[in-house]
């Protein structure tokens, strides 16, 4: 049997990726493609040389983590959501627009109208209304309705809140409320 070794210097260039090949028909392959096992003077005459391929997404590198993202407010939890987002955005928003709220809150209680048991914010704007914006579950996707009346006075009407919305947000949950509000001409004319 006859063994085709190349000199050393051949093998060297072909590893290193600096060969000068003029001969068109040759194609190199990158570095990363090809790795030659270098074990020759171990093998036995009966085995030829053993070349290992490999692509670049075979070799492990170092997995970088990536730096997390903040859950959305809206996926918070429920009375996180309220508390520290919901309420003091609509107090701001009503601020903004020259009104004061006198009361403002979050508790599970009874509904007005409806007498069930459920989460309730319970707010009071001072000289204009109040309202009720009830949530059936712990959760902002739960089903909602909202009641008005005017200052001093128990609600009559219980309204459906959202729920046509597919994606509740904050910002929606606010628009819907002063909307609401406005309809009615009690922050301001619509």
């Amino acid at each position: 049997m006859e063994e085709n070794l190349e000199p050393s210097g051949e093998i060297n260039n072909e590893i290193s990726g600096k060969t000068n090949n003029s001969n068109s028909d040759e194609i190199n392959e990158p570095k990363s493609e090809k790795i030659i096992n270098m074990s020759r003077n171990n093998a036995s005459s009966h085995n030829p040389p053993k070349i290992d391929t490999q692509k670049e997404s075979d070799i492990p590198t170092k997995s970088i983590p990536k730096p997390k993202k903040e859950l959305p407010i809206e996926k918070k939890p429920f009375k996180e959501f309220v508390n520290n987002h919901l309420i003091p955005t609509f107090i701001e928003e009503i601020s903004q627009r020259g009104f004061e709220i006198n009361n403002i809150n979050l508790n599970y209680t009874e509904r007005p109208i409806a007498e069930d048991k459920c989460w309730v914010i319970n707010c009071e704007i001072k000289n204009t209304c109040s309202f009720w914006l009830s949530f059936e579950k712990e959760d902002i996707g739960s089903l909602k309705s909202i009641s008005l009346s005017k200052p001093n006075q128990k609600p009559s009407i219980i309204e459906s809140f959202l729920i046509d919305e597919k994606r509740i947000t904050l910002k929606l949950i606010i628009s819907r409320v002063l909307q609401r509000l406005n309809g009615q001409k009690l922050i301001g004319v619509n």
